[in-house]
């Protein structure tokens, strides 16, 4: 398999579709929205076997100081081949003058944004108010 990296903000909703209820997430449910959101990211960049989009990254920044990785998702099918640490490295390079890149990362997934080089914070939790099942 020969994955390809590349920044882009344009996608097709089955492509989104695909790649976002490959990881059961809800927000796979609202392609439309998907589509819109992608277009809105500073940064998004995805992972891709021939046509088919396997991965990807997308960040929100101030432009200075913080950038938020906002969703970062891998289909469970390509898990293992350093799609995930890649997109990750990117974004790192890309924000490394900044003076913080922030990841909620869901519980099951802290040790692989540890590996990563992100740390636990002991002095602030993340809150939400969302509509989403996952």
């Amino acid at each position: 398999m020969n994955i390809t990296y590349k920044e882009t903000h344009d996608f097709t909703r089955e492509q989104l579709q695909e790649l976002f209820l490959s990881v059961e997430w809800s927000s796979g449910h609202y392609p439309d929205k998907l589509v819109t959101a992608m277009k809105n990211f500073e940064t998004v960049y995805s992972a891709w076997d021939g046509e088919k989009l396997v991965g990807m990254i997308c960040a929100m920044d101030d432009g200075i100081m913080t950038a938020y990785v906002h969703y970062l998702l891998v289909n469970p099918a390509y898990h293992g081949q350093e799609i995930g640490r890649t997109l990750v490295k990117m974004v790192k390079e890309k924000y490394a003058d900044y003076l913080r890149i922030i990841v909620i990362a869901y519980n099951n997934e802290m040790r692989f944004y540890e590996n990563c080089g992100f740390e636990k914070s002991d002095v602030s939790s993340p809150m939400f108010i969302t509509s989403l099942w996952t």
